[in-house]
Parts: structure tokens; C-alpha cells; sequence
């Protein structure tokens, strides 16, 4: 019953410190331009896809989003 219950720093057994996760700017900055279209895409169909500016006829985009325009506050009648 010589050996501890807790390993200590100086045993063989001790793990070393994992070293930080790099990630290059080219891996992230295509991921990041894809998220902000994306974005751009969706505030502009929950909150300005109506009326003079709307892309497509009828009312049919604003009542498939008029639940969400009302969750995130845009004000739409």
C-alpha cells in the first residue's frame, strides 16, 4: 500500500498538458462569410420582405415569417 491514490505531477502515469487548437484564418473565413449571408438572407425575409419591398408577389412570405416578425419585434401592421 505504497503507491497514493492521486497520481502526482512527477509520476510516469501523468499526462502532458495539451497543447491550444489552432485553427488558420482560410479554414474560418469561408464559414464566416457563409454565416452572414445566410443571416442577411433571413432578417431580410422576416423583416422587410413586404409590401414596396418585396421580391415576390403575394403575401404568402409574409405570413409564412409573421409569427417570427412578431417574436423578434419588427413591426409589420
Amino acid at each position: 500500500m505504497a503507491e497514493s491514490a492521486v497520481p502526482s505531477a512527477t509520476s510516469p502515469q501523468a499526462e502532458p498538458s495539451a497543447a491550444p487548437l489552432r485553427l488558420p484564418i482560410r479554414d474560418i473565413v469561408p464559414w464566416a462569410v457563409l454565416a452572414v449571408v445566410l443571416a442577411a438572407i433571413l432578417i431580410y425575409f422576416v423583416g422587410a420582405e413586404q409590401g414596396a419591398t418585396s421580391i415576390f408577389g403575394g403575401t404568402w412570405v409574409h405570413e409564412f415569417t409573421h409569427d417570427g416578425r412578431h417574436l423578434l419585434g419588427f413591426p409589420c401592421h
